[in-house]
C-alpha cells in the first residue's frame, strides 16, 4: 500500500450535493440554480411538452377525427366457442353469469354473440345483441337467442 492506491472506506463518501448550506461550502449563494431567470426562483416546475416558448408539438400537429362519446362497445363471442363451452361445462342455458365465469368477458362488457363457427347442440343464450348470421344458428338447432 501506498499514498498512490489510497481509497476511502466504502460508504464514506457521499456523491450528493449539499447546497444552500452556506459560502464555506462551495455551493452557497444561489445555490447552483445560477443567477435570475425562471429556473432560479422557488416552486418552478416546467409543464409537460413545454418547449422554452416554442409552440409545443401537440399544438402545431393538426387535430383530425372523430370520437362518438356514446359509442356502445361489445365484446365480441363466436358460437363455436359457445359450442366448446357447452361441450366443457355441459350445459344448455348459457348467459352472461356463465360467460363471466368462464372468463370470457369481464362484468361490464356488453356482450355480442358472433355467427363464425359451427353449433351442434340446442343452446338458450342470452346476450345483449346477436348478428344475423349466429341467431340463424342457434334457432337451427330449435335454440333461443334472448337479447337482454
Amino acid at each position: 500500500m501506498d499514498l498512490g492506491n489510497l481509497k476511502p472506506a466504502e460508504g464514506s463518501v457521499k456523491t450528493n450535493k449539499r447546497v444552500g448550506r452556506g459560502q464555506g461550502s462551495g455551493r452557497g449563494g444561489t445555490s447552483t440554480r445560477g443567477h435570475k431567470g425562471q429556473k432560479s426562483r422557488s416552486g418552478y416546475s416546467r409543464k409537460i411538452g413545454f418547449e422554452g416558448g416554442q409552440m409545443p408539438l401537440q399544438r402545431r400537429v393538426p387535430k383530425f377525427g372523430f370520437t362518438n362519446i356514446n359509442r356502445k362497445e361489445y365484446k365480441g363471442i363466436n358460437i363455436s366457442t359457445l359450442q366448446a363451452l357447452s361441450e366443457k361445462r355441459k350445459i344448455s342455458d348459457i348467459d352472461v353469469a356463465v360467460l363471466i365465469d368462464a372468463g370470457l368477458a369481464s362484468k361490464n362488457d356488453l356482450i355480442k354473440i358472433l355467427g363464425n363457427g359451427e353449433l351442434k347442440a340446442k343452446l338458450n343464450v342470452k346476450a345483449h345483441a346477436f348478428t344475423a348470421s349466429a341467431k340463424e344458428a342457434i334457432e337451427a338447432k330449435q335454440g333461443t337467442a334472448e337479447k337482454i
